[in-house]
């Protein structure tokens, strides 16, 4: 069981499960995110952020969708707690997330990752994501993997 709900992207379950995310990036990369974020670009109807609880109410995955433009929604702050991985919640919020911006007007999916994430990178290829020509804050950095999906105007989402 899998609670998904919008939430504000500076709620506080948002921001211990985004808290959590910069520790992992901070291991990872040996720095945090510094990639320039406005909580109000989560807000509809350009934007949207989720904390997903389980069945205990606890929070224990997280992500979000802003517009860039041109029907592209780019995914943000995805990130699944180390003590509930392993159970389907990043596919399910991805995919969630993925309904909510086809529904909001979204044709593309893109985001950016990173090599040091290869359990990331895993997860959006195996949901159809394919490698997008780089763009926004880390379109220079050697370690960026940019992927992007396009959304089918049935209601379910659809790789190339």
């Amino acid at each position: 069981m899998l609670d998904i709900r919008v939430v504000p992207y500076d709620h506080g379950d948002a921001t211990l499960l985004i808290g959590e995310l910069q520790r992992v990036y901070a291991e990872r990369y040996g720095v945090h995110d510094v990639s320039p974020t406005d909580p109000a670009e989560f807000r509809a109807p350009q934007g949207l952020f989720a904390v997903a609880y389980d069945a205990s109410g606890a929070p224990v995955a997280t992500g979000g969708w802003r517009m860039l433009g041109e029907g592209r929604a780019e995914v943000r702050r995805m990130y699944v707690r180390a003590s509930a991985r392993g159970q389907g919640h990043a596919r399910r919020v991805l995919a969630w997330l993925e309904e909510t911006a086809r529904t909001a007007g979204g044709s593309r999916m893109v985001l950016e990752t990173g090599t040091p994430q290869p359990e990331a990178i895993a997860l959006y290829r195996s949901s159809g994501y394919t490698a997008i020509d780089p763009f926004g804050y880390y379109a220079d950095d050697p370690k960026s993997v940019f992927l992007g999906k396009q959304l089918a105007a049935g209601g379910a989402a659809e790789g190339r």
